[in-house]
């Protein structure tokens, strides 16, 4: 199956496409010729589609990039002056799209607000003019760790408007993540709520957010908003209510008018091993990035309804608000868990609210299929014109539970890959490109990318590591007071060449996979894999939910393979069901990367966004101290890996 074509777009699908439009202005007669004229001329490239997207400039810029510092060092749209804010909201609400929607918010209860463009746009007014009353000036920085609520968006835009920069942050961390996040940019204020509601339980947000604020000494405000009314501590020198800081402020706010290479955000992202990593990322660079990937990846348009389940502290909430925004679509905000109150709560979702484009983590989908097809089938998704997923890769199964039970096999799986340092991806499919399970299609648009063996030479075929050949205008500025850490992660294995620490593949069709984090390499007697290819396996086995491999030590192969493994319902824990489990991956991978153990639990550990996260369930495993659990939902899913059976 996976080596099998199962999506082939309609003509009518080509006709209406966003890209189509594009490729017969430039004459570019197919997919490839596309790919190579945008990965071989970049110059070209994002100067057609700065124009194409119409991107607003308040000064032209006078040259595309300059990488005369060096590829790590490029500059891009060379004294262009923009603003983010100008792009994404100003102009929709200066013009006929006032009364779009632009965003839509739910909580579990089901409870909604809409805001249109115009109503988005008195209210950031009325908050950036809040903030300079608070003395906040262009450069200052400026924490955002809210629930997903409308406000989360009217703060990040205001902030943007004014100058500042913008950190958006996880709400689920804990007061020491959030401080070390705050301290490493010298944060000077602080956005936050004094709480918010999850699976149907109070989450006190602002204690936590006090546990920062005591520690981080450049912070000067909090603004609180008030969602539930409940009691909370505070600091009468320090604290605001968001309510009365706005109460009286002018919905009139002149956008400052940014250099394109100014700072508009720090996403940190917070890798295996050290402090977080404060990601920098430009006005012109991220809008340009961002605003290509939804218009072309995501063909969206108009009036579109957006869905992507994410926090505004995962890359993938800005991605979301700057994208859809830049094209007068309306965003879906969502203050909740996928599976609460009942499984179908997505399938909901996307029913309520016509839903046009749905966007979601394989893991989460594997959680959802565990509830079955039924939930699924209850709702009319009819709405859908796009699904889409990121953040590790497919198992077989699960994508074609996505693409068939979800999409009904009338819809391609926009599988996307790139991350925090980009803003964006360096890979992805088109809505013109014929589809394989699992598979990411091939570069990105602009995305001069490759896959090397371990000599730096490009190889086909086989598993290699994923690299960039040439700059992409949304790559991080390097890390915020940190340029030597940013050149030792990306640029230290081979000279100019951006190393990204994915092992990624190329079949004999060109089309591209993705295996993993290369610092999750698995080595077994002297054969590498990727934990992804094992949990796959396991999770072609009909009693198998979810999966989760690490390495172990073992004196004569190197390492060896544990896996986690939750059943589905109506299957238990036994030894003969271990045996099958282990017998089912060397039916797929081969007898040298059998399981020493397969190991039986009821829940993984996983971020909000429902990724696993791998390093935690290695270091309980092995009785290692975890350094931080600051990402984790679910904390209870340690002790099930400390007891499993």
């Amino acid at each position: 199956m996976k080596n099998e074509i199962v999506w082939k777009p309609s003509k009518e699908y080509i006709e209406n496409a966003n890209i189509t439009r594009f490729m017969k202005k430039h004459n570019i007669k197919n997919y490839d010729e596309l790919i190579k004229k945008s990965t071989e001329n970049i110059e070209w490239f994002w100067d057609a589609i700065m124009k194409d997207l119409d991107v607003e400039w308040y000064q032209p810029y006078t040259k595309v990039y300059d990488d005369s510092e060096g590829i790590q060092w490029t500059k891009w749209f060379i004294n262009g002056k923009i603003n983010i804010v100008h792009n994404t909201l100003d102009r929709h609400a200066e013009s006929d799209k006032k009364n779009n929607i632009a965003i839509i918010w739910e909580n579990e209860k089901g409870d909604n607000r809409k805001l249109t463009y115009y109503e988005l746009y008195r209210e950031v007014n009325k908050f950036a003019n809040a903030l300079k009353q608070l003395g906040v000036k262009r450069g200052d920085r400026i924490g955002i760790y809210m629930p997903m609520i409308p406000e989360i968006v009217i703060g990040f835009l205001a902030v943007l408007k004014t100058g500042a920069i913008a950190i958006p942050i996880f709400s689920g961390f804990g007061g020491h993540a959030l401080a070390s996040r705050l301290d490493i940019a010298e944060a000077k204020v602080l956005l936050t709520a004094d709480g918010t509601i999850r699976r149907g339980k109070t989450v006190e947000i602002k204690k936590e957010a006090d546990k920062a604020a005591e520690v981080v000494k450049s912070l000067k405000h909090v603004i609180v908003y008030k969602r539930l009314g409940i009691d909370i501590p505070w600091e009468k020198n320090r604290d605001i209510w968001w309510t009365e800081l706005v109460n009286n402020q002018s919905d009139e706010y002149e956008t400052e008018q940014m250099d394109s290479e100014d700072y508009a955000m720090i996403i940190f992202s917070s890798g295996t091993t050290g402090k977080p990593k404060g990601t920098v990322h430009t006005h012109g660079g991220a809008l340009a990035q961002i605003a290509k990937e939804l218009r072309y990846y995501f063909d969206v348009k108009e009036n579109d309804v957006f869905f992507w389940l994410t926090d505004i502290g995962w890359m993938m909430g800005p991605w979301m608000i700057i994208g859809v925004h830049t094209f007068a679509g309306a965003i879906v905000i969502y203050e909740g868990a996928p599976n609460y109150p009942q499984p179908d709560k997505l399938w909901k979702l996307i029913e309520k609210h016509r839903i046009t484009q749905l966007g979601i983590s394989p893991t989460a989908i594997r959680l959802l299929m565990r509830y079955g097809e039924e939930w699924v089938e209850k709702h009319d998704l009819s709405s859908l014109k796009l699904l889409g997923s990121t953040g590790e890769p497919w198992d077989p199964d699960s994508w074609n539970w996505f693409f068939e039970k979800v999409g009904r096999r009338k819809i391609p799986i926009i599988n996307i890959s790139g991350g925090t340092e980009i803003v964006g991806c360096f890979l992805s499919p088109l809505p013109i490109t014929e589809l394989k399970p699992c598979t990411l299609r091939g570069p990105g648009l602009g995305m001069d990318i490759d896959v090397f063996d371990d000599e730096g030479k490009p190889v086909r075929g086989q598993m290699g590591h994923l690299v960039a050949k040439k700059p992409a205008p949304s790559m991080t500025r390097g890390f915020w007071n940190e340029p030597e850490r940013y050149l030792e992660t990306y640029w230290s294995r081979w000279p100019g060449i951006w190393y990204h620490g994915d092992w990624a593949s190329i079949d004999e069709d060109g089309f591209w996979f993705l295996h993993g984090r290369s610092d999750d390499t698995i080595k077994v007697a002297g054969r590498r894999t990727g934990p992804a290819e094992i949990e796959a396996a396991l999770i072609e086995h009909p009693a198998v939910s979810e999966a989760a491999t690490i390495g172990v030590p073992d004196e004569i192969k190197g390492e060896d393979i544990v896996s986690f493994v939750v059943l589905k319902p109506g299957y238990k824990p036994d030894e003969k069901l271990r045996e099958e489990l282990k017998n089912q991956v060397v039916k797929v991978m081969g007898k040298t990367l059998k399981p020493r153990d397969v190991k039986f639990v009821r829940d993984l550990p996983k971020t909000r966004s429902a990724k696993i996260v791998r390093r935690v369930i290695k270091a309980t495993f092995l009785g290692e101290e975890i350094s931080d659990l600051s990402s984790i939902e679910n904390p209870r899913a340690i002790k099930e890996i400390e007891n499993a059976v």
